[in-house]
């Protein structure tokens, strides 16, 4: 197997969106080429419920994930016995929905004879920007801010991670759908309240910024939560007529923290390139300050492409591909496969980052 050549194929799986994507490493490029991807959401399904309910993830999973193979074979012109490599999400993320990934990739693999590897779903984020028309160059700050997880790292390069700071409780995107129940919006909340908010004052409530002057790079947004449910109460029945207002307020909260955090860790790392990536990377109003901050410093930012803001297979593929490429990892054939429902990612770390 020859790395300069590899055709990956990406299977995602970790919590409400199946994604299938294949890459292909180019020679001496350091970027690996997207040929394709396809993705399914399954936030329909899951509205009634006002949340992801874990048994129907999975097997929905199960329904979606060949379809979603057979036809990013056919978009790229690829067939299945050209791959050289099955990645899959090994986790973070519901137990359940990764198995199902981790089963089909393990069991293409064996059927193939190729290898496989699980990827952390947080590094393929962290890697998405690269698929970008405007990709980042190592090293860089980090800003991971998604549904289940807000960190700060510094990436000196493939597998070179290090913590600057994370949530002491709920990330931003939890903020963004706990704050958008509290209003009545459904689910999925976080995209919900950003809508309303462009309708309403982000000044007309006074909400906490919690650990903005914490002195490290640490989040915190329960306090942010309950400020919200406390504000929705006083309103009453005034709530439906300055719904919009109370969005724009609680959104400007959780954009203001984040870019600042986002600042100070550039600050102290010293370094003048910030990464963007996850689902809340998608916020217009958090692109638009971060872009004015860090144009002002004279910084680059670069984000993911909109549509691979969310989870996808894409990233999975070109974390896997980039990893080997780096020689973060080994080509492995074998099929017996386990999943880590909770991972940290700088325990992916293969050598002491720069200071």
């Amino acid at each position: 197997m020859h790395l300069n050549s590899l055709l990956v194929l990406g299977i995602e799986s970790s919590c409400d969106e199946t994604g299938v994507a294949l890459v292909r490493t180019q020679g001496g490029a350091r970027v690996p080429r997207l040929l394709a991807h396809a993705l399914h959401s399954q936030i329909e399904m899951h509205q009634a419920y006002g949340g992801v309910v874990p048994e129907l993830a999975s097997r929905d999973h199960i329904r979606r994930v060949l379809p979603l193979t057979e036809a990013v074979l056919y978009e790229s012109g690829c067939t299945l016995p050209e791959v050289d490599v099955v990645a899959f999400t090994r986790g973070p993320g519901l137990a359940g929905a990764l198995l199902v990934g981790a089963g089909v990739a393990c069991a293409l693999g064996s059927a193939l004879e190729v290898p496989v590897l699980g990827v952390h779903h947080l590094e393929g984020h962290l890697l998405s920007p690269f698929l970008s028309a405007d990709p980042p160059e190592f090293p860089f700050v980090a800003l991971l801010v998604s549904g289940g997880h807000t960190q700060l790292m510094r990436v000196d390069g493939v597998g070179q991670y290090a913590l600057l700071g994370e949530t002491i409780d709920d990330a931003a995107g939890e903020a963004f759908d706990k704050s958008a129940k509290l209003m009545g919006l459904g689910y999925p909340g976080g995209p919900a309240l950003s809508r309303l908010a462009e309708q309403g004052s982000a000044v007309a409530f006074k909400l906490p910024r919690p650990l903005l002057h914490s002195g490290n790079l640490d989040f915190s947004f329960a306090g942010l939560k309950t400020a919200v449910m406390t504000q929705a109460k006083k309103l009453g029945d005034d709530l439906p007529a300055r719904k919009a207002d109370l969005a724009a307020s609680t959104e400007a909260a959780i954009v203001e923290v984040l870019v600042k955090k986002s600042l100070a860790a550039l600050a102290q790392t010293g370094l003048q390139r910030l990464v963007v990536a996850g689902g809340v990377g998608a916020n217009r109003h958090l692109r638009e300050q971060l872009n004015a901050a860090c144009a002002a410093r004279r910084v680059r930012v670069h984000y993911p492409e909109l549509h691979l803001c969310t989870d996808n297979g894409a990233m999975i593929a070109l974390a896997a591909a980039m990893r080997l490429q780096a020689g973060c990892e080994a080509p492995n054939r074998e099929y017996a496969f386990d999943v880590k429902p909770r991972w940290p990612l700088d325990s992916l770390v293969r050598a002491q980052p720069g200071t």
